[in-house]
């Protein structure tokens, strides 16, 4: 083999691994018992120091130099190769390693935190992940702003000073709209009666294969935190079940099999590459909420989960389909991020942005970050947080060390946007097989425009490449005026 097919016969092994590492954290999340904690942290440091000097071997450095990559495929792995090594040079086996074994402890951690709403048992292990983290920022900063060296790991080129300026620019948008919603009249319907957790799961996995998630390559598992996990031939999904509220299942499991769709649709041709994945969280995020949002709450997609929720669970209280339309699609002020309204959702994730900023960049402590949440969240929700799970604890991305990965939601809806505007214009009567429960016009386009390129573009550049256009806030902003403008009549 030549030099450039020696460098991607290489990188498969990396990836390979790297996807071993994925199902081991899976399983810690979904299967593993109680007691295997410190021997799964060992295992993960373990394979992230193998994969960690794979991917600086000084093998991959000789084949760098030597490749000449001639096609389009060889030459977008070559920058992806090259993009991984430079980052891992720049990072020392031992604090990869480090990185790897003290996440693993501190999510286990976290997770009996949230259970006993007592930050102080999460602390000491989030101090210890943050203070890695920065130490990995500040090896990994193009800039020398230590944010941008974390969130440059999830949305390549993003900056910090870009972040904030996206959302100054969306901020008075969607506090004008929330206190236009706010004044409005309109009576909010009421969810009533218990839902079965089989019966939840039972529709879950039926609305899963409506958005043709292949289960003959994934399953669907019950987390705390729902997540999607794996690539290719092995795409793994979880949810979670509240008896009171169905929704947190059925719409999480939307979302997580926008995330499970893109990763199953890749073409097979980049299967086991650096292509053969989605090329960034942002894009990943446009997907499910698309997924989730545009498709999942439309209104006519709404009529058809209507009916089912009736043949699954009966009467719950809700009058007809225009009733619950406005059920899913109510705005309120609620302290969950991910069962916030499309509106209030973002302001969840500038409220986080803006903490990370502030203790990555040595402003604020972890002693401190309880109150600095509490306060925020009363600045941007005008209430006050009660409990640690409904504010400092609420979500995994800390513990995990994702510093940075909380700007990609916001990025994903915007996304979503510019995407979703384009499919309509494409597509005349797209929403009309929603109705049907029939997406397959929507996935079609999205695995066409979006999925089968897997990594083979910069995300600026599949954006443009899918609707024509640079990415822009405007459609997003625009499509929650004209949604929540009908809904509340405002």
């Amino acid at each position: 083999m030549n030099a450039i097919d020696q460098l991607i016969s290489y990188n498969k092994t990396t990836g390979l691994l790297q996807s071993v590492a994925g199902r081991n954290a899976w399983d810690q999340e979904t299967m593993m018992p109680s007691k295997s904690g410190n021997s799964r942290a060992m295992e993960m440091g373990a394979l992230e120091e193998v994969i960690h000097d794979r991917k600086k071997n000084p093998i991959v450095k000789k084949l760098l130099e030597e490749a000449e990559p001639k096609t389009p495929f060889q030459k977008r792995a070559y920058t992806l190769i090259k993009r991984a090594f430079d980052r891992a040079e720049a990072i020392p086996s031992k604090l990869a390693s480090d990185l790897a074994a003290t996440t693993s402890l501190a999510q286990m951690a976290w997770q009996k935190a949230r259970q006993n709403n007592d930050f102080s048992e999460f602390s000491p292990h989030l101090k210890k992940v943050i203070d890695l983290k920065r130490e990995e920022a500040s090896l990994l900063s193009p800039t020398g702003n230590l944010y941008d060296g974390l969130i440059n790991d999830y949305e390549f080129g993003m900056t910090k000073k870009e972040t904030s300026s996206i959302f100054e620019e969306m901020k008075p948008r969607l506090l004008d709209l929330r206190q236009r919603i706010s004044e409005a009249k309109l009576s909010k319907p009421v969810l009533e009666g218990d839902f079965n957790t089989e019966k939840q799961l039972k529709l879950a996995h039926e609305i899963a294969e409506t958005f043709f998630y292949d289960f003959d390559r994934g399953r669907i598992d019950i987390v705390a935190h729902p997540f999607c996990s794996g690539g290719g031939d092995d795409v793994r999904i979880t949810t979670r079940v509240d008896n009171k509220d169905p929704f947190n299942c059925l719409f999480s499991t939307i979302h997580e099999v926008g995330h499970a769709c893109y990763e199953q649709n890749v073409s097979s041709d980049f299967l086991h590459s650096p292509l053969g994945s989605g090329v960034s969280l942002g894009i990943h995020e446009s997907q499910s909420r698309i997924f989730e949002n545009q498709i999942g709450r439309s209104r006519q997609f709404t009529r058809w989960l209507f009916k089912k929720m009736k043949s699954y669970f009966g009467e719950f209280g809700i009058r007809d389909e225009e009733e619950f339309y406005r059920l899913v699609n109510k705005v309120e002020t609620g302290f969950i991020r991910t069962e916030a309204d499309e509106i209030h959702y973002n302001l969840h994730i500038m409220l986080r942005f803006e903490l990370e900023v502030e203790v990555i960049g040595k402003n604020l402590e972890v002693p401190d970050l309880p109150e600095a949440w509490n306060a925020k969240f009363k600045e941007y929700f005008d209430r006050d947080v009660e409990k640690a799970s409904d504010g400092i604890l609420q979500d995994v991305h800390w513990s995990i060390g994702a510093f940075g990965y909380f700007p990609t939601y916001t990025l994903g809806n915007l996304n979503a946007g510019c995407l979703f505007q384009k499919m309509q214009k494409d597509i005349p009567g797209l929403a009309d097989g929603f109705e049907k429960g029939d997406v397959s016009l929507a996935t079609t386009w999205l695995t066409e425009n979006i999925h089968q390129h897997g990594s083979l573009y910069e995300p600026a550049d599949l954006i443009k490449k899918a609707t024509g256009k640079a990415f822009t806030p405007e459609p997003f902003l625009n499509y929650l005026d004209e949604k929540f403008s009908d809904i509340y009549d405002v």
